[in-house]
């Protein structure tokens, strides 16, 4: 009896505790509606935490105070608040302390002065704060009023005035006529410049290959960016495992800025492995090895390879940085592949070697400028040859996409063009161009939309003599699904798939995410690969899909129908980003 009296006690003791502890409400009314207004002074009052009635009492007078400060701090100047403490609405809440607020005219902004003095007043980077907030008979908040000292200071810093300070900063104001007067004058002093750059740590490079990584010559005006750019264009250059740049202003003489850098070169040799598969090629395996500095100047070479069933390549490179080593390059690359295309009747051993001048220009473009020399055995159906031929070539590339595993938008263009001349290493005349377009769109988080065309053309005086490699095909993953790798094409009068001199292909595709990483798709694609330009007869599949996002890039499995030649319903498996 005893001990189930003491066990009741213990329980009303708990059961008023837990309602001591409940979270005590701010509410808070404004009259006429006003949420910003609100949303401020629950900002600036917070939690009430765990208060009673008696300490919400207590609480009311200070909340009353911390609500006018934030009321003021919006141009508020003549608000009415009173408060009062209402019990809990629910069993399971605490009380509630309810404000209420009456705004009142706000405070006007009268007359209005920002102005930057000094060399800083002619720089045309350095911007004037000019918000709507800040012109006259403009509602007073003075967080405008900070957000244009903060853009002002900030700026100072970035671009080098390092001794800027505000000769005349004043906000004045007069609740009972409702204006109030800024003035903010900045006198920016002198520009600090950039200094010489000193690299420090062990390191293997010529201090020459060094200084042409930099973006700044000696006495350029300081620029925070230009900094950032150095310690982007180190670490991009594959040479070094971390880097630290230092330009202190507290070590400036005369207003130059030393620039310290400190390098750790990376290992030099890595290694690199990959396992895949694809419905075009099946099961396949990558490798590659790269020798990413091989002395003082920076040059670099390496060893890739592939092995799937249809394709076996083995590819050398050897690089050598030019001015600037970071954009520009010129790369020795020879490579040896064999392919055997069982549903094309194609055999081909290609062996290639030549100079590749790679370059990123300043609009962002990659552009490849190459001298190919190319020896090629093949079979064709019943046919058979061999082809040497020295082509000329150029390509341009541009990538703009936010993500570069799994972008939501953005796109890709690619064009690019070679010719040969008979008789100059060559067997017979050709131009030989393809373009590749490709765009992605995201609406809603959820809806995807992504379209591709390709085209691709020849001219020449002898296609016989033209190889597979530079012979059009069309159909797989990469081109129409519904269709196997490389099956559409001409074909010769024993009904050998033979290559085409033209090719189109194009497909649009709508995917809708249903959770993080799962994505359902529609597409449709159409192409094929012909030999004249009239009227060709274009390929057709349509077909649904699954995207799941894995950290590589999307996967995709496609299930597609090809709507001519009898039809068919062909899987197809593919990997990699979008774009």
């Amino acid at each position: 009896m005893t001990y189930s009296g003491r066990f009741t006690c213990g329980l009303i003791l708990w059961v008023a505790s837990c309602a001591v502890q409940a979270q005590s409400e701010l509410v808070v009314r404004v009259k006429p509606t006003n949420n910003e207004l609100k949303a401020n002074i629950e900002g600036y009052i917070g939690s009430l935490g765990n208060r009673d009635e008696e300490a919400l009492l207590r609480f009311s007078r200070g909340a009353e105070e911390q609500a006018r400060k934030a009321a003021q701090a919006l141009g508020y100047y003549q608000a009415h608040i009173d408060s009062e403490v209402l019990p809990p609405a629910k069993a399971e809440q605490g009380p509630r302390l309810r404000l209420n607020v009456e705004p009142g005219e706000p405070v006007h902004l009268r007359d209005v002065t920002v102005r930057i003095e000094g060399p800083a007043s002619e720089l045309k980077a350095f911007r004037i704060p000019s918000s709507a907030a800040l012109r006259s008979g403009a509602v007073l908040n003075h967080g405008s009023y900070e957000d244009a000292k903060r853009l002002i200071q900030n700026q100072a810093s970035r671009y080098g005035f390092f001794n800027g300070r505000f000769v005349r900063q004043r906000l004045a104001v007069d609740p009972a006529a409702g204006v109030a007067d800024i003035e903010l004058v900045y006198d920016s002093g002198p520009r600090f410049y950039l200094g010489k750059v000193n690299f420090s740590g062990d390191t293997p490079f010529d201090e020459s290959l060094l200084q042409r990584m930099v973006p700044f010559k000696d006495g350029t005006p300081y620029d925070s960016e230009l900094i950032a750019e150095l310690n982007n264009a180190l670490q991009s250059s594959g040479y070094f495992e971390n880097v630290r740049v230092d330009a202190a202003p507290g070590a400036a003489v005369a207003q130059d800025i030393p620039v310290a850098v400190r390098l750790t070169t990376r290992k030099p040799r890595t290694m690199g492995l990959g396992l895949g598969y694809s419905t075009d090629v099946g099961p396949r395996g990558k490798a590659n090895w790269t020798r990413h500095w091989v002395n003082p100047q920076g040059h670099s070479y390496g060893i890739e390879t592939e092995l799937s069933a249809p394709r076996q390549n083995v590819g050398l490179w050897y690089d050598v940085p030019l001015d600037p080593p970071l954009t520009d390059k010129m790369r020795y690359a020879g490579g040896y592949q064999n392919e055997e295309i069982s549903g094309t009747d194609t055999v081909s051993k290609l062996l290639t070697v030549g100079p590749e001048w790679h370059s990123k220009l300043p609009s962002g473009w990659q552009r490849v400028i190459s001298l190919k020399w190319q020896h090629e055995e093949y079979k064709l159906g019943d046919d058979s040859g061999l082809s040497t031929l020295l082509m000329p070539g150029i390509s341009y590339s541009y990538l703009r996409s936010d993500n570069r595993i799994d972008p939501h938008n953005g796109y890709r263009l690619q064009f690019d063009a070679q010719v040969a001349k008979e008789g100059l290493m060559s067997d017979t005349n050709l131009l030989h161009g393809n373009v590749l377009l490709k765009g992605l769109t995201t609406l809603g988080q959820n809806h995807r939309f992504l379209g591709r065309v390709q085209f691709g053309g020849s001219a020449t005086n002898g296609y016989k003599s033209v190889p597979p490699s530079l012979r059009f095909f069309a159909g797989g993953d990469q081109s129409v699904r519904g269709y196997d790798y490389q099956t559409l094409s001409p074909k010769n009068s024993d009904g050998d798939r033979i290559g085409g001199r033209y090719m189109v292909a194009g497909s649009a595709e709508y995917q809708y995410s249903i959770a993080e990483k799962w994505r359902l798709a529609t597409f449709v694609d159409q192409g094929n690969a012909f030999n004249t330009l009239d009227l060709p007869s274009l390929k057709t599949g349509v077909g649904f899909g699954v995207r799941w996002i894995s950290p590589v890039g999307p996967i995709r499995l496609d299930l597609a129908k090809a709507l001519n030649d009898d039809g068919g319903i062909r899987l197809h498996f593919s990997m990699g980003p979008e774009l």
